[in-house]
């Protein structure tokens, strides 16, 4: 795995505490293999690379992206409703579907980016990382349109937008049965703001599981089931969604 880090050009310091990684997964009960330990070393040495060219992230400092990116991805990545065909819309530098395929390779992943950089980012991750997931130059509301219209078993969404404007690009995709898991800060507002739209989209709200990463900072999973079928009319223009959300 050294070779690979190497292979990401310029020498890339401070990676992250592999150790430290384990121990603060471990207390929240998510345990990670060496291999999977070693994929996240080399997914930090890519993104702090290719940061430098292509707006990834603001988070660049190790234990920053340990807890942030990394631990907060596998909050997510550690449920029990994440399984089968997973859709991450606005993957941006991958966060959370590239790392629930590290911890659940038998995930089917399809990551959702529309900007072409990021795009070559997140197939580059997966190429070196060895995974078999799928990037698609896609905007959420326009897939819907597509063949991925609910296609999925599992659908997420992190620092895209608000929960009301979420709900009509992620829930057109998930198959009745399955789960639309959005990833939050404090959800409380956003949740009252949403319902209209989850009813309307063929969504119930089913819990709200709420953490608290080691810096202090609040998160929210909120669990959403696909019970009834997406209206055909929905989801609308992508600046409409904007504009007047549900």
């Amino acid at each position: 795995m050294n070779s690979e880090i190497a292979k990401c050009g310029k020498e890339v310091e401070n990676l992250i505490d592999k150790e430290r990684l384990r121990r603060k997964a471990a207390a929240c009960g998510i345990n990670l293999m060496p291999e999977q330990l070693d994929q996240l070393e080399i997914y930090a040495a890519l993104l702090l690379e290719w940061n430098q060219k292509v707006n990834l992230t603001a988070i660049t400092q190790p234990e920053e992206v340990e807890d942030k990116h990394f631990l907060d991805s596998l909050l997510f990545a550690a449920l029990p409703q994440v399984q089968g065909r997973l859709a991450d819309v606005g993957s941006g530098a991958g966060f959370p579907g590239v790392v629930a395929q590290i911890y659940k390779p038998s995930l089917a992943l399809v990551a959702l980016e529309p900007t072409g950089k990021r795009v070559a980012f997140l197939q580059e991750v997966l190429r070196r990382l060895g995974l078999a997931g799928e990037v698609a130059k896609e905007r959420a509301e326009e897939a819907a349109r597509k063949g991925w219209r609910e296609g999925f078993d599992v659908c997420t969404a992190r620092a895209v937008a608000a929960l009301p404007v979420l709900c009509e690009y992620c829930l057109p995709l998930v198959k009745p049965g399955g789960w639309f898991i959005a990833m939050k800060g404090d959800a409380a507002q956003e949740i009252a703001d949403a319902q209209a739209a989850i009813a309307a989209l063929g969504g119930t709200l089913r819990e709200t599981r709420q953490y608290t990463l080691p810096d202090g900072a609040a998160r929210s999973l909120v669990l959403i089931e696909k019970t009834a079928a997406t209206p055909e009319k929905y989801p609308r223009p992508g600046g409409t969604i904007k504009k007047r959300p549900l």
